[in-house]
């Protein structure tokens, strides 16, 4: 009997939440592993913020779960690196008219994203003391606009969701790659020719928030699209597992360096770019490493698969946990104990219900589309990725 329920379980989950069915493009299933990975980085940001009560001020525990907060920032870097690639790598095998392009990109963004800010903004008027909106109607109704049009992030703007700032970078990304790729006629440069532009642009930015501050994360999709030309046009052997180990390694702890202001976090940005670009190299060209099998781990992969609907969807689900949870537990005794014991029951209840908004409204709506003749392998996977 237990065999026949693990089988049906088995075969449940692979039916809801495996992506890689067609076995086209060896470099899926790393792919999926790498954003389940990147989404559970996001998950410890957010739960070791609700914690945050429970914890003595300036303790070791205090330090432990600070730099665990840090570190867990990198998760979306990564997010942006696997999105520069993959649109880049959409964009730049063919010409697309526009329009279409960009309806592709809001039927992957809105619907999930629409159900979570609706219930947001029903949560708003239902729990004012925990609401975001300004006083006053005018106000009220130009914040909802502009937290639904994205513009927080890359405008000085509070989101109404606070993981929302990112789909802002995704938005800009998503506007400026065509028009950066038909301006300068990238299709006709050789791939050289491509890198060293994308180069200088990546330098130039970096430089200028270094100098002067500024949105310097979005270099992080530059690594995105020069993964994909490296890769494309087999100019880089592929990185060992130990290589790609040591590079994830030192780019998730260079965030630890006590270097302040803007010319730290860009330093510490590059870093990233550079550590996270041999990781996605080794994951996605040397298909035999440790390091590639463990992000091909079915269940990493189908949580990356649902990363989306995850990360929108999580930190409502930790405040709601935390809510009911700190009346009943303050300032507890142990409370980095209770912490790390809480972790997995938490990430579970925001598994559950991240996978109800994957399964009800990101996949039948988003992800469940026709399949077109695309010229790359690239462009098949783009309805599968995160935006």
């Amino acid at each position: 009997m237990s065999n026949h329920i693990s089988a049906f379980a088995s075969k449940w989950m692979q039916d809801h939440f495996e992506s890689s069915r067609s076995g086209v493009g060896n470099n899926i299933k790393p792919m999926e592993g790498l954003r389940g990975f990147a989404v559970f980085l996001v998950f410890i940001v957010h739960y070791v913020s609700m914690t945050e009560p429970w914890i003595e001020k300036g303790s070791f525990a205090s330090i432990m779960l600070g730099a665990a907060h840090t570190i867990g920032n990198a998760g979306v870097d990564l997010f942006f690196i696997l999105s520069g690639y993959l649109i880049y790598g959409s964009l730049i095998a063919r010409q697309q008219p526009f329009l279409k392009y960009m309806q592709r990109r809001i039927v992957r963004i809105y619907p999930a994203f629409t159900a979570v800010f609706l219930a947001y903004v029903a949560l708003s008027f239902a729990m004012p003391s925990q609401s975001k909106m300004p006083d006053g109607a005018a106000n009220g109704l130009l914040y909802l606009a502009q937290n639904f049009l994205l513009l927080p992030g890359i405008f000085p703007l509070e989101p109404m969701i606070t993981v929302a700032w990112s789909l802002s970078y995704e938005l800009f990304y998503y506007l400026a790659l065509p028009f950066i790729i038909g301006v300068f006629m990238l299709r006709r440069r050789t791939p050289a020719q491509r890198i060293v532009f994308f180069l200088s642009v990546a330098i130039t930015g970096a430089v200028y928030c270094g100098l002067y501050g500024g949105p310097v994360r979005l270099v992080m999709f530059i690594a995105g699209i020069l993964l994909y030309e490296v890769i494309a046009n087999k100019l880089i052997p592929a990185p060992t597992s130990s290589l790609a180990i040591a590079a994830l390694t030192a780019g998730l702890l260079c965030l630890l360096l006590p270097i302040k202001g803007a010319p730290g976090y860009t330093i510490k940005t590059t870093v990233l770019f550079a550590c996270f670009f041999v990781l996605c190299l080794t994951c996605f060209t040397a298909l035999q490493a440790r390091i590639t099998k463990a992000f091909t781990w079915a269940p990493v992969r189908w949580l990356g698969n649902m990363s989306y609907s995850y990360y929108l969807l999580h930190g409502l689900t930790l405040k709601a946990i935390f809510m009911v949870m700190h009346p009943i537990i303050h300032s507890p005794n142990n409370g980095f104990a209770l912490t790390i014991a809480i972790m997995p029951v938490a990430f579970a209840i925001t598994l559950l219900s991240s996978a109800a908004l994957f399964i009800f409204i990101e996949w039948p709506f988003s992800i469940m589309q026709k399949p077109r003749k695309d010229a790359s392998i690239q462009t098949k996977i783009i309805h599968d990725a995160l935006p």
